[in-house]
């Protein structure tokens, strides 16, 4: 199996890249191509004796910055590190792309490189989440910020399609982000998604607050782009608070710090659920190719979680089941609308 892993894509690359090359080609069974400027990234592999390792340098002269215009850029400077990546897997030299880039960045080139499943109106990025009892799928996290209650549908497909392989979920439930349970609740991109919802043959069970979410009533959650990334970032803010005052608290004496020692283990297994480290990257759903998108602040653990997250997809064959599911069930919502 071969991973693109652009290492041009974090807010410190290329170290971060770098170190996850190395530590990935050495833990999974796969090979890692690594594209960016090959001048920068040679001495380091060099650095860490990584000459035996199943790493393949690909040169791309340019960088897409976090600060760049996506679509105008990608087309400007057209051999950056994403777009060769990219080209790459389209041309059959590799099975899924990581990054931890411009998130519009990268939706930019892989709708200039790869272009979109057939049928799907928008991409969405799919964030995994801890809930009670285990996990859930969150989408769109940022990808589109206006939606149609169309994307919303089709978002809805490709996250059921994507927790059934990833969470092992047979008929997912899925659930509409609003400010109420109520039928009826919410603005109206809800209010006329709804509908769609009901009629669409899924698991749809109405309409959910955060509360629900996290409480684990769905499997997968759908909104748009600009509340997904919102709602993920307060997450992971409010996460990172709890975790700060824990530590701060439990430290704060002799008798406390004895008592935190023996809930260590506790502690432990709280803050790798919470990480977002541990899962690494969100796929680029509906793009006609395995695309994954980390954040720019990405260390390397999180980069080699990114990795392995796209190569359990690959083996599980994620891209043919998102078009089959999109596919069919687009074909059946026509038909029925045509028999209406």
């Amino acid at each position: 199996m071969r991973i693109v892993l652009d290492a041009m894509g974090s807010d410190n690359y290329p170290d971060p890249e770098v170190h996850a090359a190395v530590e990935a080609s050495r833990t999974l069974d796969l090979e890692i191509l690594l594209v960016g400027n090959e001048k920068m990234l040679r001495p380091r592999l060099e650095e860490l004796k990584a000459g035996d390792l199943p790493i393949h340098l690909v040169h791309a002269p340019q960088v897409l910055e976090m600060t760049d215009k996506p679509a105008r850029t990608a087309r400007k400077k057209a051999d950056n590190s994403m777009a060769v990546g990219m080209d790459l897997l389209k041309n059959g030299e590799a099975e899924a792309f990581v990054t931890a880039g411009n998130t519009g960045g990268a939706m930019a080139n892989a709708l200039f490189r790869l272009g979109r499943i057939r049928g799907v109106k928008r991409p969405a990025l799919s964030a995994i989440l801890p809930v009670v009892g285990g996990r859930a799928v969150l989408l769109d996290v940022g990808a589109n910020v206006d939606c149609k209650p169309i994307f919303l549908l089709q978002f809805a497909l490709m996250g059921a399609a994507y927790a059934q392989i990833t969470l092992g979920v047979d008929n997912p439930r899925i659930g509409l982000l609003s400010n109420g349970e109520e039928p009826g609740k919410g603005n109206e991109l809800v209010k006329e998604t709804f509908p769609l919802l009901t009629g669409s043959g899924l698991n749809f069970i109405g309409n959910m607050e955060p509360k629900e979410l996290y409480g684990g009533h769905a499997d997968v959650v759908v909104t748009d782009g600009f509340t997904g990334n919102i709602l993920v970032k307060t997450s992971e803010a409010v996460a990172k608070l709890m975790t700060d005052i824990l530590r701060q608290e439990l430290t704060s004496s002799f008798k406390i710090k004895i008592g935190a020692l023996l809930s260590k283990p506790a502690f432990t297994t709280l803050k790798k659920m919470i990480d977002p480290r541990e899962v690494g990257a969100a796929p680029l759903l509906g793009i006609d190719g395995l695309v994954f998108v980390g954040h720019g602040r990405s260390d390397a653990h999180a980069l080699v979680s990114a990795i392995r997250l796209a190569s359990q997809a690959v083996a599980s064959n994620l891209l043919a089941s998102v078009k089959e599911s999109i596919q069919a069930k687009m074909s059946t919502l026509a038909t029925s609308q045509d028999d209406e």
